[in-house]
């Protein structure tokens, strides 16, 4: 509370006395937070004597009028948003205005007391400093928060406008470099586009930073963002995506220039792997000739028609004959592997797969059997795996 109005001219001469050693003290509160915040060497000097000034004559304005100012009257929306942009943490931030104030409270005590201040307004006043640290950290917290979260929201939005523009190809040479001096890619070296959807319920923001740490804790380079509501961006070799609830096309290695090239192979070896029901991270090389069965569903359609369409009218046993072909195919064409696998006798296999030939009217020793057959194959596996939503 203001004191008796007997009190006002001692207690503005308190006053001009430490309006007197606003400079002094603030350097020494500057060396003490280099020694003690490490964190505010990275802030300028500029910022810190403006920070300074806005505490003290606050404080000032307190000590003469005793009565502490509401939240919505402290400008430090600003300030705030200085901070965070020189990677001052909010605790750190807290750690200084305290000190700050700290040394304004001594300061007015020892001042107070050279000169006789009355002790009761020496108390009141005293007393509303530590008032005006209660709700000024408040304040701070609160906008100190509310400027991480703006500053987050811009670095995601450059990120994802930065990542768009080297997918797409739309960026200059000058923006990709920019652009990588700021996120840390090494032009010098190649990436690999990727494009990546939840295998679950995950948000994709979520599995963005998942997939984005497990690439860096394996020390590998990698920027990711969502765009178009799935994961993307480029990756510095191939992934490891552990446990990861997540299926991920991949691209072939090139320099980001050429990333745009990278993300359409990406696309396809994503759709491709969703169609097959495969989980993790899938290339040209894992996937191979199976990329294209996805992407050439009238070829798959004639390929059906010719090998299993005829199996399909002999009912059951049509079933046993297709069971047999498509292990004969994956075991390497050893016809007694199948009958042990299948624990059936060695002339049960052959005769199946006479009869195959039989029916389709081809051979199984013609390579273009094999190839179309296990095309034909592959897309009657695509045929009974249920679509999961577009890529």
């Amino acid at each position: 509370m203001p004191g008796p109005s007997g009190a006002a001219a001692p207690l503005e001469r308190v006053i001009a006395a430490m309006a007197a050693q606003h400079r002094n003290l603030g350097g020494r509160l500057h060396a003490d937070l280099m020694d003690h915040i490490p964190s505010y060497r990275a802030v300028p000097q500029e910022l810190l004597d403006e920070i300074w000034r806005r505490h003290f004559q606050r404080a000032l304005t307190v000590l003469r009028e005793g009565t502490v100012p509401p939240p919505e009257d402290f400008g430090e929306a600003e300030v705030a948003r200085d901070r965070v942009a020189q990677g001052v943490p909010l605790s750190d931030g807290l750690r200084a205005f305290r000190r700050a104030l700290s040394a304004i409270r001594d300061l007015f005590i020892a001042e107070a007391t050279e000169r006789g201040l009355d002790p009761g307004l020496v108390i009141d006043r005293t007393t509303c400093l530590w008032e005006l640290a209660d709700v000024a950290s408040l304040q701070i917290a609160a906008v100190h928060r509310q400027a991480e979260v703006a500053a987050a929201l811009f670095d995601a939005r450059r990120r994802a406008d930065f990542l768009r523009g080297v997918l797409y190809g739309t960026l200059s040479a000058v923006e990709i470099h920019s652009g990588a001096a700021i996120y840390g890619l090494d032009l010098s070296r190649p990436y690999r586009a990727v494009r990546a959807v939840p295998d679950g319920d995950a948000a994709s923001d979520a599995l963005s930073r998942s997939l984005e740490s497990h690439c860096r804790r394996n020390g590998r380079s990698a920027l990711l963002t969502v765009l178009d509501e799935a994961v993307a961006g480029v990756v510095e070799g191939k992934p490891e995506t552990g446990d990861l609830a997540v299926t991920a096309g991949l691209g072939p290695p090139t320099d980001l220039a050429a990333a745009h090239r990278s993300f359409r192979a990406a696309g396809r070896m994503l759709e491709a792997a969703r169609a097959y029901g495969l989980r993790g991270a899938y290339d040209l090389s894992d996937l191979s000739w199976r990329a294209a069965v996805v992407a050439e569903p009238e070829l798959a359609d004639l390929l059906r028609d010719r090998y299993l369409r005829p199996l399909e009218a002999q009912g059951e046993f049509g079933a046993l004959i297709e069971e047999s072909v498509r292990a004969y195919l994956e075991q390497g064409r050893q016809v007694r592997a199948v009958a042990r696998s299948a624990h059936v006798h060695v002339n049960t296999v052959r005769y199946r797969l006479r009869r195959f030939e039989e029916l389709t009217g081809t051979s199984l020793d013609a390579p273009d059997t094999v190839v179309e057959l296990s095309w034909a194959l592959a897309a009657r596996e695509l045929g009974t795996t249920p679509a999961r939503g577009p890529a």
